[in-house]
């Protein structure tokens, strides 16, 4: 049962306008999104924040006070490859290096529709290199992300192995987009459930796919090999028309005898991790994700 709070929530989020369905520019959203997490987010105390660039590519760096020496994460946000930005991820991204005990380096990836794939994939694994160029060793390392941060978070882990490159320690996703295909059935049958996304032909069309089918492996990671993939967490919402995208992948790692853990939580919506600490299941979500990864780097 969704606590109190959380039920409250989803109420205002079912009248609200999103930030990511609105018809104005997409320009104009990212505006709305960084206004709102500027306004709502909050970075733990827990952590200390400096921005700086990874082999060219923007990002924040945060230094836990609990941090393991030696281990850090690679984190991509989410906002459907088109928004989003280490302003709006902050809060999350600040409470999980909290859990993990190790520092995380946020990255600001290029953006669609100015820079279509593979631009966010190569900003990442860009990032991935100047980790391991400061010295972090792959088995003290691990890549995640949330929506269409998770489905990166896939794609570059499986890059990284086609390309025989050391694999990090562990992946985790929150709410993956691992579909851009959208074949996924909870599209429909949670459609009056979920009280975030509402699917638009704008998304049908992503323009993070430029000249590239929307099954493209890298682009879909549901459709790719997964074979050789390190450890990997899955976190989803019950309401959510994504929740497919989550599912199926969890089927498709046990196929491919990849070690996997997969959390349903229960009346919780797309990325409610981001709501930490305003409702409590969202905080406990983030220290489940710590434990994994403390159990892993």
């Amino acid at each position: 049962m969704p606590s109190f709070r959380s039920q409250i929530i989803q109420r205002i989020m079912r009248d609200a306008h999103n930030a990511l369905l609105t018809s104005v520019s997409i320009q104009e959203r990212r505006r709305r999104f960084d206004a709102a997490a500027r306004r709502g987010v909050r970075v733990p105390r827990c952590v200390s924040l400096c921005s700086m660039s990874a082999r060219g590519v923007p990002a924040d760096w945060f230094e836990p006070y609990n941090a393991e020496p030696g281990r850090a994460i690679l984190y991509l946000h989410g906002g459907a490859y088109t928004i989003g930005s280490p302003t709006t991820h902050r809060g999350l991204a600040g409470r999980i290096a909290c859990a993990a005990r190790a520092r995380i380096l946020l990255i600001d990836y290029r953006l669609a529709p100015e820079h279509p794939f593979p631009a966010a994939l190569e900003d990442a694994l860009a990032s991935y290199a100047w980790l391991l160029d400061k010295g972090f060793a792959p088995e003290h390392l691990a890549i995640g992300g949330d929506s269409a941060g998770g489905g990166l978070t896939l794609a570059t882990a499986i890059s990284l192995r086609d390309a025989d490159r050391p694999l990090p320690a562990a992946l985790f996703l929150i709410s993956p987009w691992t579909d851009l295909t959208f074949s996924g059935h909870s599209i429909k049958s949670r459609a009056n459930r979920d009280p975030v996304l509402t699917i638009t032909d704008e998304w049908l069309e992503n323009p993070y796919a430029g000249d590239y089918p929307l099954d493209h492996p890298l682009l879909s990671p549901l459709f790719a090999d997964l074979r050789g993939l390190p450890p990997t967490f899955i976190q989803v919402g019950s309401e959510e028309i994504l929740y497919d995208d989550s599912a199926r992948l969890e089927a498709k790692l046990n196929a491919a005898g990849v070690r996997n853990q997969f959390e349903v939580w229960d009346g919780m919506w797309h990325v409610f991790q981001g709501f930490a600490p305003y409702i409590p299941e969202a905080q406990t979500a983030i220290e489940r994700i710590g434990a994994f990864l403390n159990a892993h780097l």
